[in-house]
């Protein structure tokens, strides 16, 4: 997949209070401009459903071979359909790139299945690839280039050991930042019907079960930006993912590829 393509060219019973102790109930954000509870944390993907759309920036990081090696994308997403779309861009030097230059590669989520247009491997570049998400070893946290923003608030529905950190300004938004780790296994079981699969073959794929975390949420309780390190097997370094949602309540339109523009022969794997 996208990542892999990158690489190889280059406590339980955390209180539902605020910071200070007297946030809001649990599962509820405070009143706007106050601290969200700790149990906002894992109610993120509730509070994006509500809060229905937003922009999004993504990272992929590791390092390979003594460099480091990012993919970045730019996209949104709509949080009831729970899809959305993103713009990828590869490190310098990965197959099917002029010199000098990062190739582009587009993304479309949707529950259960990624699509993918010039993602390289033999397939044209104007034919798109549809992969099933629960065939993926990882589920498709990093894989596919990003953690899009459905899935990174779904892993939230595992954290643990929920502690607020600090308080402050993100974007010139006030933000307060919150860090623990993700129990994959919980994640999967208590997320969004669509989304337990795949994030049951992360659970099985990533050499660790529990992924720590940094979650930054608004006084609305919205998930504004979460960083993950995850632990993979024979990368020392492992590999941290960056989501940074904004703009929220924007118009986001999703088309998805007609039948005739969707590849069927073979795929050649990374």
């Amino acid at each position: 997949m996208v990542c892999a393509v990158a690489l190889n060219a280059c406590s339980d019973s955390d209180a539902a209070s605020g910071p200070d102790g007297r946030g809001a109930s649990p599962g509820q954000p405070g009143p706007a401009g106050a601290a969200p509870s700790r149990t906002a944390v894992r109610d993120a993907a509730d509070t994006l459903t509500r809060a229905g759309t937003s922009r999004t920036r993504t990272a992929v990081r590791t390092v390979s071979g003594g460099t480091r090696v990012t993919v970045d994308g730019k996209g949104a997403f709509d949080f009831r359909k729970r899809t959305g779309r993103l713009t990828l861009r590869l490190p310098v030097g990965t197959s099917g790139a002029r010199p000098g230059e990062r190739r582009v590669v587009r993304e479309l989520v949707t529950p259960g299945a990624l699509y993918l247009k010039n993602r390289g491997g033999g397939v044209p570049p104007d034919k798109w690839v549809r992969v099933r998400t629960a065939e993926l070893r990882d589920g498709n946290l990093v894989t596919g280039g990003a953690t899009d923003p459905v899935s990174a608030s779904e892993l939230l529905r595992g954290a643990r050991q929920v502690r607020f950190q600090s308080a402050r300004r993100l974007s010139g938004e006030r933000v307060w930042g919150y860090s623990g780790v993700v129990d994959l296994e919980r994640a999967a079981a208590t997320a969004y019907p669509a989304w337990r699969a795949q994030l049951a073959s992360a659970a099985k794929g990533f050499s660790e079960r529990s992924v720590p975390f940094d979650a930054y949420l608004d006084g609305q309780g919205r998930l504004r930006k979460v960083q993950y390190r995850f632990r993979v097997a024979g990368m020392a370094g492992g590999v941290t993912s960056t989501t940074v949602l904004f703009g929220f309540g924007e118009p986001v339109n999703v088309t998805m590829p007609p039948e005739g523009e969707i590849h069927l022969g073979r795929i050649a794997q990374p």
